[in-house]
């Protein structure tokens, strides 16, 4: 079978996963920092961090903002820009050249991998085959995120996958989804369509779950315009509060609706 692996443009601008940062750093924290047993060895790794690993640098000072010792393994396919980004490594943070059999070694399993912007242009049919091959990297209760961002980070959307000890085959649990706007676009449901993960962006159609799931909060967004809400912001938040009464799995956790932050963790997992 082909490797999954497919190099990329790796143009990623700085900035660009911020958001996706400070969503981690506050509703992750417990798993950036934890440091108990094997814990204290675990790393987090940046799968395919471009032509520049800027984004790697970043989310490597936001999280040693709660564990100063963490270890960052920048991983990239492409070989010369993996050795051009050696200028930036030290103790602590590393860049390897390698694809989604990640090049860890034995003492380095990971508590949280990140795959941003790599399955866009790949086959539907193996993001879950990728998203096996990461799992198996991770500490048991280890996160992998994998989904994509618009060219500045205006817009994103990703998988929120869980390793369960209990699953077959290292197949990670597919938790949640997670959308972030920071409302320079507008807002409306519709925006975050064209970015969802590859799996489910040719799904949005009648008779398909993440259809039901679209539907549902076009008509919140709806309800919330048509009761005054039209600042985007506002009416973020109001759609997010109707969203939760018409689907369940909606996170109304106040702060993430007024940053822009939506997150649906259906009760199944998301298993379409």
């Amino acid at each position: 079978m082909p490797s999954l692996d497919t190099k990329t443009r790796g143009r990623t601008s700085r900035g660009r996963l911020r958001a996706l940062d400070v969503y981690l750093c506050r509703f992750e924290q417990a798993l950036l920092e934890r440091r108990d047993g094997p814990w204290a060895q675990a790393v987090f790794v940046d799968v395919g961090f471009g032509e520049h690993p800027w984004t790697t640098l970043e989310s490597a000072q936001a999280f040693r903002a709660l564990n100063p010792a963490l270890t960052v393994v920048g991983v990239e396919l492409d070989a010369d820009r993996a050795a051009a980004a050696q200028v930036d490594a030290d103790a602590r943070t590393h860049f390897r050249q390698g694809g989604f059999d990640l090049p860890l070694r034995a003492e380095e399993p990971a508590r949280l991998v990140r795959a941003m912007n790599l399955l866009r242009q790949g086959p539907a049919e193996r993001v879950p085959e990728v998203h096996r091959t990461l799992a198996r990297y991770l500490m048991p209760s280890g996160l992998l995120v994998e989904g994509s961002a618009d060219a500045t980070g205006a817009v994103l959307c990703a998988h929120l996958l869980r390793r369960r000890t209990d699953a077959p085959d290292d197949a990670p649990f597919r938790e949640g989804l997670l959308f972030h706007t920071d409302f320079s676009h507008g807002f409306a449901p519709v925006l975050f369509r064209d970015g969802l993960p590859r799996d489910l962006r040719r799904k949005v159609r009648p008779g398909e779950p993440i259809h039901d799931f679209f539907s549902a909060w076009t008509a919140a967004w709806q309800a919330a315009r048509d009761a005054g809400h039209t600042h985007p912001p506002d009416a973020f938040r109001e759609a997010t509060v109707g969203l939760a009464e018409r689907v369940g799995g909606v996170d109304v956790d106040p702060w993430l609706s007024s940053h822009g932050y939506l997150v649906w963790r259906p009760k199944e997992g998301v298993c379409f």
